[in-house]
């Protein structure tokens, strides 16, 4: 039996102009997963609220990292998929949950070539149903109803995935560093209580993410705080010499904290002159990493006081991101192989 492996990622706009980054963010807001309101609400907070304002200051700043090659997510996203297939010998195929490539067309892409079963990866380290349910629900929706899917999990405490992010992040930190931040996406706080099958734990205490609960295998807090601890682990560092902050809030509604543009300009005051980036919710480099955090974080932290910045660079394709994700995928294909020789 064939398998393909489908990865999967957030989505990009088709080009930086105004009209194309409206499209996608009409597409990508009005999913409910990330605008959790009921239809007619959400379509007046969309239409009335944020398209007539928010695509010209967007589309200016995906202008200030699109590349000759165009969208870096896509970019990086198509040289880890030929990456990633010649090394596991099997049929790769990357779709994104908004814009091109679709997810329908990766998987039509994948049983063209004879897959008669797919396994999906959604390319995100930590559980959020704006980020994972939504793919795998997309994706499920996509799939011919003859072909076999497999929905891998999340991957925030695999070692691959710890040992690439550890190694990339070491491998560029400055010579002269005071302190690192771990710069993570924002998420409502809501859509954690949402997420919490238990419905009492997550942000019912100041420890929740430290108490042992159900709820952390969905719990996107409790996720990066173990992601964060690890790779902190991996460099060496103490719990003195790093932070995590949570970026791209939206709206008036508390979100995660602390907010990462607020701690940027906070931490000069706190004697930090020398500060590294980096953002392990994103496998591959973004308009949050290189225009959020590498243009404007970098002038919030320079105007504070600081005197340098560096952004660690996402796994995007680094070989050993794509021997960490060649790992986790080769179990399952292996076990396909041996079903079928069976």
């Amino acid at each position: 039996m064939t398998t393909g492996i489908l990865i999967v990622n957030l989505g990009t706009p088709a080009s930086p102009s105004i009209k194309d980054v409206r499209a996608y963010l009409n597409d990508f807001l009005m999913d409910p997963y990330v605008l959790d309101v009921p239809w007619p609400l959400r379509r007046m907070i969309v239409s009335g609220f944020i398209l007539p304002f928010r695509p010209k200051q967007s589309a200016h700043a995906y202008q200030s990292i699109w590349t000759d090659d165009g969208s870096p997510l896509l970019t990086y996203g198509d040289a880890l998929r030929t990456a990633l297939q010649e090394r596991l010998h099997s049929p790769v195929a990357l779709g994104m949950r908004y814009g091109e490539p679709s997810v329908q067309s990766a998987i039509s892409q994948l049983t063209g070539a004879g897959a008669e079963r797919i396994v999906a990866l959604p390319l995100y380290p930590q559980y959020a149903d704006s980020t994972v349910t939504t793919t795998i629900e997309h994706v499920r929706q996509c799939t011919p109803d003859s072909t076999w899917l497999e929905v891998m999990p999340v991957f925030y405490d695999r070692a691959p995935f710890i040992d690439a992010l550890t190694e990339v992040t070491k491998a560029h930190l400055p010579a002269q560093m005071d302190h690192l931040l771990m710069s993570y996406h924002g998420l409502p706080e809501r859509h954690l209580t949402k997420a919490d099958p238990t419905n009492a734990h997550c942000l019912q205490s100041e420890g929740c993410c430290q108490v042992k609960s159900a709820a952390h295998a969905t719990c996107y807090r409790h996720q990066v705080f173990e992601t964060s601890t690890a790779l902190a682990r991996g460099l060496g560092l103490s719990p003195e010499q790093y932070t995590v902050s949570f970026q791209s809030r939206l709206g008036r509604l508390p979100w995660l904290q602390p907010y990462t543009d607020q701690v940027l300009a906070k931490l000069p005051e706190r004697g930090c002159r020398h500060l590294a980036v980096v953002c392990p919710a994103f496998v591959a480099d973004n308009l949050e990493t290189l225009e959020e955090i590498d243009i404007q974080g970098r002038q919030t932290f320079l105007d504070a006081g600081g005197e340098s910045f560096t952004l660690v660079p996402c796994l995007n394709d680094q070989p050993v991101w794509v021997t960490a994700l060649a790992a986790l995928l080769q179990p399952h294909i292996s076990t396909a192989s041996s079903d079928t020789s069976a």
